[in-house]
């Protein structure tokens, strides 16, 4: 996904607060009895585990351990809230849908029901005064803006606000009233690309494993019971070594997504998300061998540029 980048909704969402909608992204619920001991069953990180009020990332797997979703998953005192990105969400709902069978669970559409809004930036708790969201990651609490209720759910980059579709539009004149910037996607995928944020659909997809993008530690659970996949992410995590890793590069200029890189003559991988950073320059993430280390100084097919594999997230001198 090639990037070309506002500097006023840059600077927003790196010093101010920006605001971003992303009620595309798909989503679901599920409720009954037994909707969190399915969801354990099928997704990869501990689901019966999180608390209400809470919430986790998780994968859905192939029985051989590639990704079909990456999945957000809230508690909350009625259901279990999912949401992903739209690449994933069909294979998401086939999956609870086909495998719900014998459990106690309700599945429910909520792609156009529910309105996503992002809060991006270091300005966000001061924004929302009183109404701000616990510290932790995922942590999610109801709250009351501009006389709707919302959940408001802590993220790495700010806070995430779900509402209902209908309420979208005065939620986010609400929150631009309060000095939050609305920005399109190009900023916001500067900011996730800076900080190292794979995208499913783009720098990983269905022949990605989670320990490649670097998931592992925030997606997978290797203590709990069986799940789909389980097997063979576990068999790499105990015994063997990823192929392939999710890294940075550093360009000496523009670079299309999907073209190739090669180190000393061999192909090792493609580009994935390009941005020209108002801060860092011409930067990218790229899934590559193993061979390619930070350090490595690859070409980049067809164009006569260089790119510097560095370790993730990116830093001014790194």
């Amino acid at each position: 996904m090639a990037v070309a980048t506002d500097d006023r909704q840059y600077r927003a969402a790196t010093e101010k607060v920006a605001l971003l909608d992303r009620s595309e992204r798909g989503k679901l619920a599920l409720s009954g009895d037994d909707a969190a001991a399915f969801l354990d069953s099928l997704l990869s990180n501990d689901i019966a585990g999180i608390a209400v009020g809470a919430g986790a990332d998780a994968t859905l797997l192939t029985h051989k351990g590639r990704m079909l979703a990456e999945v957000r998953v809230l508690r909350s005192e009625e259901e279990l809230e999912l949401d992903t990105e739209r690449p994933g969400l069909q294979a998401l709902f086939d999956a609870l849908n086909n495998f719900k069978i014998g459990y106690r669970a309700e599945l429910h559409k909520r792609t156009l029901q529910r309105g996503l809004l992002s809060l991006i930036g270091p300005g966000t708790d001061a924004l929302l005064g009183a109404q701000a969201p616990p510290p932790a990651e995922h942590d999610h609490v109801l709250a009351q803006l501009s006389g709707h209720t919302v959940r408001l759910i802590r993220t790495p980059l700010g806070v995430d606000v779900l509402c209902r579709s209908e309420d979208t539009e005065a939620v986010a004149a609400a929150l631009a009233q309060a000095g939050a910037l609305p920005i399109e996607e190009p900023a916001a995928e500067t900011v996730r690309i800076e900080h190292g944020r794979p995208r499913f659909g783009v720098e990983i997809g269905e022949d990605t494993m989670p320990q490649e993008a670097g998931l592992h530690e925030r997606a997978v659970s290797y203590s709990k019971g069986c799940y789909v996949g389980q097997e063979t992410v576990a068999r790499l995590y105990w015994k063997g070594k990823p192929n392939r890793h999710l890294r940075g590069l550093r360009l000496d200029g523009p670079a299309a997504p999907g073209a190739s890189l090669y180190l000393a003559g061999k192909e090792v991988g493609s580009v994935g998300s390009f941005a020209d950073s108002p801060r860092l320059g011409p930067i990218a993430l790229a899934m590559l061998r193993r061979e390619a280390e930070p350090g490595a100084q690859l070409e980049v097919a067809g164009t006569g540029r260089r790119a510097t594999v560095v370790e993730l997230p990116f830093t001014p001198s790194g």
